[in-house]
């Protein structure tokens, strides 16, 4: 089968960073589910991996974790699908990724594919989904409402870095299934006008001092206190920033690998401070696995009901290494607005 991979961790403009290479397709069993994968999306915990860990010896590395396709066989324990279901998945950061033809994936962490969007638009879903709903409701509590609801509470969420992969969903998440009100960091005009297009309430300008910009908002009454912090980027550069506008019992959740916190700065006002992983529970093998599996049906349903939209922001055409070296400089330069997306392979 064609895939993309490498064997040594190397510069994004390193031709040899990413190759097009033929391997064997893998064959499921157990629970897994054997899928022909037609689009992927693409997120920066593949630059990340790409540049920290290295393919075992003699072996090829295959990144990738957001897919859709077929599933074309099934391990002898597979219950949720059956050969020809069309789905979408994250996957597991400990596999071979979906940068090929073929991947093995766990039936618990995968759903069926929306059918109101095509491949390349639903591809840009499932890993920023699942990080997203996780982030808003496991870890930082908020109480889901029917959607549509349109219930206001006093919680207010700042979100940083909301124009990436993560806060487009959340954003969407948050005004659809929850009564809170939205505020999220912009710099660039395109990037303020797709949040503000995904539903934030009001938008600040993270290149400018934060605090007095809340301030501002705070005393002109346009919101109260924030109560919420999704902090998608930069956490260790903005976290005194969290501290001072937060109220007290504040919750503030953290998806970036920040290089050091001071976390005794949160508890003069007793805040909390989460870590989201998505694949946490895939890489522990978690009892409670098929919760991926649920969340990523409901979400499928949210968006053929119409209250969700894909994020995908661009499309770099086929899935081969030129275009994945592309993805990855992107997504290094953190330019990307929403999730770029490839499709088909040549």
């Amino acid at each position: 089968m064609k895939a993309v991979g490498y064997t040594k961790s190397l510069p994004i403009n390193d031709p040899n960073s990413l190759q097009d290479v033929e391997l064997p397709v893998p064959v499921a069993q157990g629970r897994d589910l054997l899928v022909r994968v037609s689009a992927i999306g693409v997120n920066p915990v593949d630059f990340k991996v790409r540049q920290r860990a290295e393919a075992e010896a003699g072996e090829v590395k295959v990144l990738g974790w957001d897919a859709v396709g077929e599933v074309v066989a099934t391990g002898e324990g597979v219950s949720l699908f059956k050969p020809g279901d069309r789905v979408y998945y994250a996957g597991d950061v400990t596999r071979q990724g979906s940068n090929a033809e073929y991947q093995t994936v766990d039936e618990r962490i995968v759903g069926r594919k929306p059918e109101t969007l095509s491949d390349a638009e639903a591809a840009a879903l499932p890993l920023t989904t699942i990080t997203a709903w996780e982030m808003l409701f496991d870890h930082l509590g908020i109480e889901q409402q029917p959607p549509g609801t349109d219930t206001q509470t006093d919680n207010v969420i700042l979100v940083i870095g909301a124009a990436g992969g993560v806060g487009s969903i959340l954003i969407q998440l948050a005004k659809k299934l929850t009564g809170v009100t939205v505020v999220a960091t912009a710099s660039r005009p395109e990037s303020r006008q797709w949040v503000e297009s995904l539903g934030a309430d009001f938008v600040v300008n993270h290149r400018e001092p934060l605090q007095p910009q809340i301030q501002q908002l705070v005393s002109e009454g346009k919101i109260g206190q924030i109560t919420h912090v999704a902090s998608l980027n930069a956490t260790d550069q903005y976290f005194d920033d969290y501290v001072a506008v937060l109220r007290p019992f504040g919750k503030i959740a953290m998806i970036d690998d920040a290089d050091s916190l001071d976390v005794m700065k949160i508890k003069p006002k007793s805040l909390s401070l989460h870590i989201e992983f998505m694949f946490a529970r895939s890489m522990h093998g978690a009892d409670d696995m098929q919760v991926q599996h649920d969340l990523l049906e409901t979400v499928a349903g949210l968006v053929e009901a119409g209250y969700i939209r894909t994020t995908a922001g661009k499309n770099l055409g086929v899935i081969n290494a030129d275009n994945l070296r592309t993805a990855h400089t992107e997504l290094e330069a953190g330019t990307a607005v929403g999730k770029i997306v490839l499709e088909g392979f040549e």
